[in-house]
């Protein structure tokens, strides 16, 4: 048999799950026609097939996990095995957008292989584990070398009788997961937290914008929150273009678009690059390098509800601005009291990377850009 590998999707993304097979074993296919489609941290992909031939198996099925360079179809007859795409991926819809008035967005996003799982059990194990209804998936072995036990699998099944059905993480929200358990292990975060008066916005005022464009603002009188840290080797790159990452909160999971040179570009120019990137986002055909390259993150959680919150920094990033709910409060006005609009923010900073001075710096920009008319 011909080995069809997983090729890489694209920007190097380690993984895809299987959603639906277009071809059976036994079918006779044409180059470029649709192999199966697949679900990556970022879209629906269609796999095309490299050549023309007769399916002799298929390695897989809907919910399994395939890892680049790893057999996805094979074909009958003798050849080397492949692992280049001959065609285009396409790539289709799967969710909807935020479809609020207001901009909606929230701080964005593992399992392994299933048959990497099985392949640490012996047969007898697997058959305990179908008899029982318990994904070996979901087991870390008690064995040498990890090897999944007998007794593992009556823990498990124990676990699932008293607690019922996990759900697996899928797609967006695995690699929210992974991100988030990332930025536990690297991360020393500090969050400060300040208001914003913006009662002299004048009434139809994009505050979205207003937030990107005080963001780099801020970062040029503070560039040392729009850097990436690597705390390997304890180095880090001060940047001079500011490329805002925007979580986009969607039913499938996190989405981070990034707008791209916001320290260069005008509020028009900005708002509509933003949309084009919601309507990518929306549709799962935004590009994986469209999510990539952020320096600094904006998450607009008051869309929703919530003052003030501790932002999640996402490495190489070192800082982050939370946009709470605007509420009406009583404040000093010149020793006496008036009712202004305030806008809350949370910034969450690596303490690794920038001082508290710095991060105070940078918050202090922000609140004189956002007090303007």
């Amino acid at each position: 048999m011909k080995n069809f590998k997983l090729p890489d999707l694209g920007e190097g993304l380690p993984e895809a799950e299987i959603v639906e097979w277009h071809v059976k074993v036994g079918d006779q296919v044409e180059v470029d026609q649709a192999l199966v489609s697949v679900e990556t941290a970022k879209a629906i992909v269609e796999v095309p097939s490299p050549d023309a031939g007769i399916v002799a198996k298929l390695y897989g099925g809907p919910g399994d996990i395939i890892h680049t360079g790893e057999p996805l179809l094979a074909f009958e007859g003798a050849g080397d095995d492949s692992g280049t795409v001959v065609g285009e991926l396409k790539t289709s819809s799967t969710d909807k957008g935020d479809e609020a008035g207001q901009d909606q967005f929230i701080i964005g996003a593992a399992a392994s292989s299933k048959r990497a799982q099985a392949n640490r059990a012996t047969p007898g194990v697997r058959a305990l584990s179908e008899r029982l209804g318990v994904s070996l998936e979901r087991i870390k072995g008690s064995g040498p070398g990890g090897l999944i036990t007998s007794d593992d699998v009556h823990r498990q099944a124990s676990r699932q009788k008293q607690l019922g059905e996990a759900e697996l993480l899928r797609g967006p929200r695995r690699t929210m997961a992974k991100n988030m358990a990332l930025s536990h292990a690297q991360v020393v975060p500090v969050s400060i937290f300040e208001d914003a008066d913006i009662g002299d916005w004048k009434k139809g005022t994009d505050i979205t914008m207003r937030l990107v464009q005080a963001i780099a603002s801020a970062c040029e009188a503070a560039p040392e929150l729009n850097c990436w840290f690597d705390g390997d080797n304890l180095s880090r790159r001060l940047l001079e273009e500011v490329h805002v990452g925007i979580a986009v909160d969607t039913p499938e999971g996190l989405f981070v678009p990034v707008l791209r040179d916001v320290n260069h570009r005008s509020q028009k120019d900005l708002r509509q690059g933003l949309e084009n990137l919601r309507e990518a986002v929306a549709t799962r055909k935004i590009p994986p390098a469209e999510m990539q390259g952020a320096t600094v993150t904006l998450s607009n959680f008051g869309t929703m509800t919530g003052q003030y919150a501790n932002p999640v920094v996402t490495p190489p990033q070192v800082a982050i601005l939370g946009a709470g709910r605007i509420r009406e409060k009583v404040v000093s006005i010149n020793g006496k009291p008036a009712v202004r609009r305030i806008l809350p923010l949370s910034l969450t900073f690596d303490h690794r990377a920038a001082t508290g001075g710095e991060a105070s710096r940078f918050l202090s920009v922000l609140l004189e850009e956002l007090a303007r008319k």
